[in-house]
C-alpha cells in the first residue's frame, strides 16, 4: 500500500532530487499530515536531524498528535529511539543506529531498518559515503529484529523514473516476515499496485506534491473486487471499531472521501455518490481508510454524529449501543440535558459528591472479594469516572487513545503509589 511521506527541514515541508537538490516547498505539514492520515501510517522525516542541521523536533512531536507516523531522521542511539516510541511515534526508522546491539533493546515490531543503496551499494551520511555493503546483506544481517526495511534507491530518490520492480520482489521476499517499504522513483499508482503485489508498500513523495497522482489513486491502486459491479465492499466502524454497517465503495467515492475528511460512499440505488448525513445531520468525519490482506474490502473509521448510523435511528445498523459505548454516550448527552433531579445532575452539580462516590467506589473494588464483586464495583467506578471525564469534555475515545498509548510505552515509570497530600485527606475526611 502507499506510505505517504513528509519531509522536513526548517520547519517545512520539502523535496529534494537526490537527497541534495531543494525541488519544492510544499509549506506547513500539518494539514498535509490531516489528510495523509485518512489512508494510514505517515513517515515523517528530519532531514535537518538526519543532515545534523538543527531539528524539526517540536514540529515532529505536533505531527504525532495527527497521524499515526513513522518518524526518522538524526535517530542515532537506544535512548533516543525509546523517546519518540514513548512520544507516540507508531514506528521509528534507524540508518546507521539499526545494529544488532541498539535493535535487540527495542520493540522489533516498531523498528525499521533504514537501507540508502546506490546501485545495491549501502550509502550513509546523507549518501556521501559509500559503505561497501551490500543491501541483501544488511537484510541477512537484521530481519529477525526489525519489523520492517526501508530500502530507499538513491539514484532514482525524487526523480520519478519508476521503481525497479524486479529488485522490489526479490528484496521482499528476502526480508521474511519483516515487511518491506521501497522509496524512490514512484512515478504512478501502477508502481505501487505492482510493488504491494511483490510484497512491499511503497513510500510516495514527490508524486504527490508534484500533482503526478491523487493520495486516492495511491491508495486504490492495489485494490481489486470480484464482484460483477465491481464495487468495493465497505465496513463503516467507529473510533471504538464498534461495526456500524456494511455499504459499498468506489474509486470516486474513496477520492471524495479523502478530499473532503467526510464519510461518502457509493450508493446502489442512485448509482453515485451518498455524502452520509447531508439530509440527516447525521454526519461523519473520516478517520481512516484501512484495505483488508486479500485487498478486495475496505474498512472505513469514522467519528459519528447525530443519532446514529442507521436510517433508523440506532447506533449501527445491527442495533443500539452496548456496554462502554452506551454509558458515554449516554453521559455525554446528558452533561448538557441532564433533567433536574437526576443522578447524573446532582453528580455534575456537585463536584465534592463526585469525588466522594469516586474514592468510596474505587475503595469498594479494591475490597472486592468475589469475581461478581469485583465485575460490580468496577462498573461503579467506571460510571463514575466517565461522569468526571465528560464534565471536562473528555471522551471514552480520548481514555482509549491514552491507554493504547500508554500500552507502547518502551520506557516504564516505576508507577509508585503517591502520597496523599494535606487537603486531599481533608476533603476525603469532610466528604465522609
Amino acid at each position: 500500500m502507499i506510505i505517504p511521506s513528509i519531509d522536513l527541514a526548517g520547519g517545512s515541508t520539502v523535496q529534494l532530487v537526490g537527497g541534495k537538490e531543494h525541488a519544492l516547498d510544499a509549506g506547513d505539514p500539518r494539514p498535509i499530515a490531516e489528510k495523509f492520515a485518512r489512508v494510514g501510517e505517515v513517515a515523517v522525516i528530519d532531514l535537518d536531524a538526519a543532515r545534523g542541521l538543527g531539528s524539526n523536533r517540536d514540529l515532529v512531536r505536533d505531527l504525532l498528535a495527527i497521524a499515526p507516523c513513522r518518524v526518522g531522521g538524526g535517530i542515532r542511539d537506544e535512548r533516543t529511539a525509546a523517546a519518540w516510541l514513548d512520544a507516540g511515534a507508531h514506528k521509528i526508522i534507524l540508518g546507521t543506529a539499526a545494529t544488532p546491539e541498539i535493535l535487540r533493546n527495542l520493540p522489533r515490531d516498531r523498528v525499521i531498518a533504514a537501507l540508502d543503496a546506490h546501485h545495491n551499494d549501502i550509502v550513509v551520511e546523507g549518501w556521501t559515503r559509500a559503505t561497501g555493503a551490500r543491501v541483501e546483506d544488511r537484510i541477512d544481517e537484521l530481519r529477525d529484529l526489525v519489523g520492517g526495511f526501508l530500502v530507499t534507491f538513491v539514484e532514482r530518490e525524487g526523480r520519478m523514473g519508476g521503481l525497479p520492480l524486479e529488485r522490489v520482489g526479490d528484496l521482499a521476499s528476502r526480508c521474511g516476515n519483516a515487511r518491506l517499504t521501497v522509496a524512490g522513483g514512484v512515478r504512478t499508482p501502477d508502481d505501487i499496485a505492482r510493488a504491494d503485489h511483490a510484497g512491499a508498500d511503497a513510500q510516495v513523495g514527490m508524486a504527490l506534491y508534484t500533482g503526478a497522482f491523487s493520495l486516492a489513486e495511491g491508495f486504490c491502486a492495489p485494490l481489486r473486487s470480484d464482484r460483477p459491479d465491481g464495487l468495493w465492499p465497505t465496513v463503516v466502524a467507529d473510533e471504538r471499531g464498534i461495526t456500524l454497517g456494511l455499504v459499498y465503495s468506489t474509486p470516486e467515492s474513496v477520492a471524495a472521501a479523502i478530499e473532503s475528511g467526510r464519510g461518502i460512499y457509493h450508493s446502489r440505488s442512485r448509482n453515485g455518490l451518498w455524502v452520509k448525513g447531508e439530509s440527516s445531520g447525521d454526519t461523519q468525519d473520516l478517520l481512516r481508510i484501512d484495505a483488508d490482506c486479500d485487498r478486495d474490502a475496505l474498512r472505513f473509521t469514522v467519528r459519528q454524529h447525530g443519532s446514529g448510523f442507521c436510517h433508523t435511528g440506532t447506533h449501527s445498523c445491527f442495533g443500539e449501543a452496548r456496554g462502554l459505548t452506551a454509558t458515554a454516550r449516554t453521559i455525554a448527552a446528558r452533561i448538557t440535558d441532564a433533567p433536574a433531579g437526576s443522578y447524573t445532575r446532582r453528580l455534575l452539580d456537585d463536584p465534592a459528591l463526585l469525588r466522594a462516590k469516586l474514592v468510596e467506589e474505587a475503595g469498594e473494588l479494591a475490597d472486592a472479594g468475589t469475581p461478581d464483586d469485583a465485575a460490580w464495583e468496577a462498573a461503579d467506578v467506571i460510571y463514575f469516572a466517565l461522569v468526571a471525564a465528560a464534565k471536562q469534555g473528555a471522551s471514552l475515545e480520548q481514555i482509549e487513545s491514552i491507554l493504547d498509548d500508554r500500552t507502547r510505552r518502551v520506557i516504564r515509570r516505576p508507577g509508585n503509589a503517591k502520597a496523599p497530600d494535606a487537603k486531599s485527606a481533608e476533603t476525603k475526611t469532610g466528604d465522609s
